[in-house]
This record gives structure tokens, C-alpha cells and sequence, in this order.
């Protein structure tokens, strides 16, 4: 869907090949599988790895690994790195939430140059904060100090979710029908991905330091808050929002929008014989995606492709019941219907895309 023919940014262009990741992907799918045994539950490729629990046969655990990529970039220069640590639990909640688990305990893996234990520490408090939150343990993790690899100064983090659902109570997609209705959940901001174009974009090198600080305590008018605090507001968590729904057997699919986008996450959980039509302009947009758009010049397309662009989340159910969530709940919006497919490549339709 990228636009590439576009004279201003592109993803591609920042440093990220969405391209060569998807052909990779699909390369090691058969290694994947290859590994499989009778306890693992669907394919590759979906929010969630899902495996039957040992000894309790209807309980299926449900794992997730990620990471905050570039993000952690921009904190480094801001010097905030709590966020940094509620941004990697609840990237990790929402992904398990997808196939309708809860989380039961969380890892985490943080590699530096040289350990700054007051970083560490700040970001353990947004860890531990976030857990807390999710109900969930945080049972154990790796701290690498690794001279040579990383950057003075810079670190990456990854974490692993590990939650529980019931079988009967799964949600995978494979319900999706004619008729059910789109609701997308607010985003408040880039959440964590497609910072390296943002950062390209607006200026934000971690080669120049001082110059990338000051821009970040710019206060743009479009945006009524200064950068820095717009660009590292924390990746928020769905359960609470999604959790009331799940065991209602009116809820036929969830997907978590990070890379790739709504149309690149939605189309992971859209049966063959479907298209989910999205109609833009069914949600506020925020400003701070017209701001990356407007200075980088970037294509309606890319930008579609590279950040959520205002929703963050995303549940298909039942025609009333999603009403209902979108009457109940302020941020949450009908933004779509899944019709019948009239082609087997197109299980996703964006409609309403400006030519900008």
C-alpha cells in the first residue's frame, strides 16, 4: 500500500524496509512450523503464540514478545525513561489481549553499553507500575551490558507476555462474518512504532544532540503541547476497556494496531471470504500525525501504513453490541463494517484516503 513514488518521507527512506521484513517472515514461517508440536494452537503470524497448558487441556496460554524500538531514542535525549517501561508491558498486554487472554507474568530483557542504574531504575518503575496494573507478575528478566554493540549511552529493551484464556473463549478471527461491525479504541499518539520516520521527519538525530533537545521542547501551535511530551506519552493499555466484552460470544475479533498499521494488523484476523471496510474520518485524527504528514510530506498511503493515525485498537463483534461499546465508551468509534469479499487479496479497504 506504500507509496513510494512520493517525493516526500517514507519509512523506507528513515531506515526501516516494512518490505524485506514481510518477505523474511514469510521464509521462516515453514522453519516456524517446522517446530510445532501437537499443543501449539493456530498459525504463524498471529498477535499471539498459543499453546495447549500442560495438564489442563481447555486452558490455552498465550505468549508475546516485542520490543519499544526507536523510542528508546528520543527518551535517551529527553532523559524520561519511565514511560519507556510502561510502553513495554502494555505493547505485551495488548497483544496477548488479542486473542482474548489476560496476562499471568511478564520478562523483560534490557541491554546497555554501561549501566546507568539511575535509567534502569526509572524504567522498573514504569514496568513494575504497568504489571501492577494488568494484574500480572513480573517474574524474572536479563540485564546485559554489552560495550561495542550499543551506543554509549543508549540501551534496548524487549519484553515476553505470558497470559491464559479458556478455549471455548478464544478469539481468533475465524468468526468474522457479514454484517459485524468495526469499533476502533482512541490511540493517544505514535505508541511504539514508526519513530524512526517521525524522528526523520522532524529533525529528531541522536547525532545532534542539542539541537534534537531543543526541538523536542518545541510547543508546535498545531499541537498545543511540546513534542517531547507528545512523542513519549505512554503506549496505554486496553484490558480494562476490552475485558467486559470478552466472554460475551458476541465479539468475533480483536487486533492491536501497531506497525504496518490498521490495514496491515486488521487483515491478520480477516477470514478469506471477507473484507473489513474501513471508512476514514469515523475518528478523530490527531494532530500530531498532520504535523508528521505536513513536514516530512509524506503520502497518505505511508502514513497509513506506518502509524495507527488515531486508533489504537481495534474490536469486530455483533452490529448491537458494538453500538453499544461506541455508545458506552467516548473513545470508542464505529469506523467500519465487514462485508462479503468480492476479491480474495483485499481483506482490508481503506475509503475516504485523501490523494495527499
Amino acid at each position: 500500500m506504500s507509496d513510494q513514488s512520493s517525493s516526500g518521507f517514507t519509512y523506507q527512506r528513515a531506515g526501516v524496509d516494512n518490505t524485506s521484513g514481510a518477505r523474511a517472515k514469510a521464509r521462516i514461517g515453514e522453519m516456524v512450523r517446522g517446530t510445532y508440536t501437537p499443543d501449539v494452537i493456530g498459525d504463524f503470524g498471529h498477535f499471539g503464540g498459543m499453546f495447549r497448558s500442560p495438564g489442563n487441556p481447555s486452558s490455552i496460554l498465550v505468549s508475546s514478545a516485542d520490543s519499544v524500538g526507536t523510542k528508546v531514542l528520543l527518551a535517551v535525549l529527553a532523559g524520561e525513561h519511565r514511560g519507556i517501561g510502561v510502553d513495554l508491558v502494555n505493547h505485551s498486554v495488548n497483544d496477548i489481549l488479542c486473542c482474548g487472554a489476560r496476562p499471568l507474568f511478564f520478562l523483560d530483557y534490557f541491554a546497555t553499553s554501561g549501566l546507568d542504574e539511575a535509567v534502569l531504575a526509572d524504567i522498573m518503575e514504569g514496568m513494575t507500575s504497568a504489571c501492577v496494573d494488568a494484574g500480572c507478575a513480573l517474574v524474572g528478566g536479563e540485564t546485559a551490558q554489552l560495550p561495542g554493540i550499543y551506543q554509549e549511552s543508549t540501551y534496548d529493551l524487549a519484553g515476553f507476555m505470558v497470559g491464559t484464556v479458556e478455549e471455548a473463549n478464544m478469539i481468533d478471527g475465524s468468526s468474522i462474518a457479514e454484517g459485524q461491525l468495526i469499533v476502533g479504541f482512541a490511540s493517544n499518539g505514535l505508541h511504539t512504532n514508526g519513530y524512526s520516520l517521525a524522528r526523520a521527519v522532524l529533525g529528531l538525530s541522536d547525532e545532534d544532540v542539542d539541537s534534537s533537545r531543543s526541538r523536542l521542547a518545541d510547543i508546535p501551535e498545531t499541537i498545543g503541547e511540546s513534542l517531547g511530551d507528545a512523542l513519549l506519552r505512554p503506549h496505554p493499555s486496553y484490558l480494562h476497556q476490552i475485558v467486559p466484552y470478552l466472554d460475551t460470544g458476541m465479539v468475533h475479533g480483536l487486533a492491536h494496531i501497531t506497525g504496518g498499521g490498521i490495514a496491515g494488523n486488521l487483515e491478520r484476523i480477516i477470514p478469506d471470504d471477507c473484507t473489513a471496510v474501513i471508512q476514514i474520518g469515523a475518528w478523530p485524527e490527531l494532530p500530531l500525525f498532520k504535523l508528521i504528514q505536513q513536514r516530512g510530506d509524506v503520502a497518505s498511503t505511508e502514513m497509513y501504513d506506518v502509524f495507527n493515525m488515531g486508533v489504537g485498537f481495534i474490536l469486530v463483534a455483533d452490529a448491537d453490541l458494538a453500538r453499544q461499546i461506541a455508545d458506552d465508551d467516548r473513545q470508542a468509534h464505529i469506523i467500519g463494517e465487514i462485508r462479503s469479499a468480492t476479491s480474495p487479496d483485499e481483506r482490508v479497504a481503506l475509503h475516504g484516503m485523501s490523494a495527499s
